[in-house]
């Protein structure tokens, strides 16, 4: 360190300027707060040496301190700012997750008249593609196109990158086939437009075609692959890329390989990338791949192994304890949660996103006074402000406990007004609770705040089908018909031997349906046996007066009951894996009352465990019960 005592301050200014662009360069953060705070000291900055403030501010730009980056841009005063100062300042924000004050700062750039170059132009695309804001990002290409910029390589690849993240593939295609060159960054641009918007079979035509590839355009392939379903694809091409080709993963692939195989489900492509890792990283293994492992196991359905993937993680930041405690919050492990959070305090700091896997654990497990101490240590012992998600949980927190009086006392008295989410959760509540007048009043409110929200009229009209006011039900589904609205079709999904078979309700295009049904058939006969009675009783009847009628339609409900998706899914894995060996569905929707309790009583009569990830949770049932024990 250079200390002014040892020369005048005018002969070290220079010294510090080229001390601070290096650390820039080298994007030594913990450097440079230090020569600040020496120019800082020796009062440096109060002597007209503001190039000190101009390093200062390509310091802060190039660590990704936005925040401080803004602070010393304003102590420049204006006569001594250019426009790479203006275009440091706005690349740093659309980087960094302040991609809106980029176009502020880019519109400010503009107005004082300075003259913008590719760089700055490419930032606002950058800032755009954030923000997926297709509007200002047509203004922007129009401006770029009439100032004669838009044959720079670098910035047409930035407009692909912003239609790309707008889907607008067609737009894509179109600056692509204009450009004069092209290079792999094109390519990269228009593959990934192609497999987001077109499919993965368009974009392998793509990827086939590129004369360059980089691991990049690998990964966007082989995650495309693995985000439908097509394992073997994904195998076939990895193996080309790691033996064929002599390219590495590094964690950057593995990472979005592990968040592909989350949102699919496939758990035989995971740990093969598990693998890969422990033999390329060994044990000091980057802290984004382990967290990802984490998170694709416990999404998957392997939570103990999760656990075991976490507890060998050579480091942990809060993203890795958040993944964990979200993943045993999702499987309704609410008491090792609460026991595990006590060590993370320890070891990481608690923020936003943790005490909302503690709340929702604690809602879904009936822990009412652990939530409540939780809520109330948020601001006094975390320093946290609660946010809306928060006081939701507190909500369904005490909606599911039964207690829809103090529930509603609580949501009158936030300090934020509550949103459809928190609404929706009281009138749930009412549904499962049988309290129909409240359901009522809940409607009402969502209904000024949404009065298309689909979900709160299917609820009530379950809920008027539950209490007998069959008129009232068919009223209210013949609003969502009348708006032309249909419920979304259940889809599940079920891996068998590395392959991805998907079922809807009744379906009948699978290849062994014979099959499936009658293992179907046997299943509910069974399942009878065991006790099973279907629920029928959220299911709208039309109320026919003949005895003979209503008992034929409401034998046509039963079987609209035994071919939802997740039995369908089941037998199937029932007749397709052997005896014992778990099964693994995912579903789109929420499961229902009748395939819970149907597959509940199924695991005991087939001595399987029985994991179903449904759109808000993981049920895993062995041997009669379930994890979530009915309370959800």
């Amino acid at each position: 360190m250079i200390w002014a005592s040892h020369s005048a301050p005018s002969s070290l200014a220079p010294r510090f300027r080229s001390l601070l662009r290096a650390c820039a360069r080298n994007s030594s953060l913990d450097t440079g707060k230090k020569l600040h705070a020496t120019v800082i000291v020796t009062d440096l900055v109060s002597i007209p040496h503001h190039f000190l403030r101009n390093a200062l501010l390509h310091l802060y730009a190039s660590c990704g301190y936005a925040l401080y980056a803004r602070k010393v841009f304003d102590e420049i005063p204006p006569s001594h700012k250019d426009s790479v100062d203006w275009t440091t300042l706005i690349g740093c924000c659309a980087r960094h997750a302040m991609p809106r004050e980029a176009l502020s700062f880019f519109v400010d750039m503009r107005r004082e008249g300075w003259e913008v170059d590719e760089v700055a132009m490419a930032c606002v695309f950058n800032a755009c593609a954030r923000l997926v804001d297709v509007k200002v990002g047509l203004q922007a290409h129009a401006g770029a196109v009439k100032s004669g910029l838009i044959n720079s390589v670098k910035l047409c690849n930035a407009v692909m990158n912003l239609y790309v993240k707008c889907g607008l593939v067609s737009e894509v295609r179109k600056v692509f086939e204009e450009m004069e060159e092209h290079n792999v960054v094109s390519w990269t641009g228009i593959l990934e437009g192609a497999v987001k918007c077109e499919g993965v079979e368009s974009g392998r035509v793509v990827f086939d075609r590129m004369p360059e590839k980089n691991e990049v355009a690998w990964t966007i392939m082989i995650v495309g692959y693995v985000e439908k379903g097509f394992t073997r694809e994904a195998f076939s091409l990895l193996k080309e890329m790691i033996f064929d080709c002599g390219m590495g993963l590094n964690y950057v692939t593995l990472s979005s390989l592990l968040s592909a195989c989350s949102q699919s489900g496939d758990v035989a492509l995971g740990r093969w990338v598990h693998t890969y890792a422990l033999k390329s990283m060994g044990r000091d293994m980057n802290i984004m791949v382990g967290t990802s492992l984490v998170n694709m196991y416990a999404k998957c359905g392997w939570i103990c192994t999760a656990l075991i993937a976490f507890k060998h993680m050579p480091r942990r930041n809060t993203v890795a304890w958040n993944a964990m405690l979200g993943g045993l919050a999702m499987h309704g492990q609410g008491k090792v949660l609460v026991e595990m959070f006590p060590l993370m305090v320890k070891e990481a700091k608690p923020d936003a996103m943790t005490f909302m896997s503690l709340l929702s654990a604690c809602s879904h497990t009936g822990l009412v006074e652990q939530g409540w101490q939780y809520f109330h240590s948020l601001e006094s012992v975390y320093n946290i402000k609660p946010e809306i998600e928060h006081y939701a949980c507190i909500v369904d927190l005490l909606g599911r406990a039964g207690r829809l009086e103090e529930a509603f006392a609580f949501m009158k008295k936030m300090p934020i007004p509550p949103n459809e989410v928190v609404l929706g959760s009281i009138l749930g509540s009412c549904c499962a609770h049988g309290k129909l007048q409240l359901g009522e009043k809940m409607m009402q409110e969502l209904v000024q705040m949404d009065p298309h929200n689909i979900e709160c009229h299917i609820l009530l009209s379950n809920m008027y089908a539950l209490s007998g006011k069959e008129d009232k039900a068919n009223s209210l589904r013949q609003v969502l018909k009348n708006w032309g609205i249909k419920k979304m079709p259940g889809v599940s999904s079920i891996y068998v031997a590395g392959k991805l078979h998907q079922f809807t309700a009744g379906d009948k295009t699978h290849l062994q349906t014979a099959e499936i049904y009658t293992m179907l058939d046997d299943m509910i006969r069974r399942l009878r046996l065991a006790g099973y009675v279907p629920n029928t009783a959220s299911q709208v009847l039309s109320g026919c007066s003949v005895r003979d009628s209503y008992i034929e339609e409401l034998e046509e409900l039963e079987q609209v009951l035994f071919t939802h998706s997740e039995k369908l899914a089941l037998c199937f894995g029932l007749i397709s894996t052997r005896s014992g060996f778990p099964l693994y569905i995912f579903k789109n929707l929420r499961i229902c009352l009748d395939c819970h309790s149907a597959i509940k009583i199924a695991s005991d009569i087939y001595n399987r465990e029985i994991v179903v990830r449904d759109r808000y949770r993981f049920h895993s049932f062995k041997q009669g019960s379930c994890s979530c024990s009915d309370y959800w």
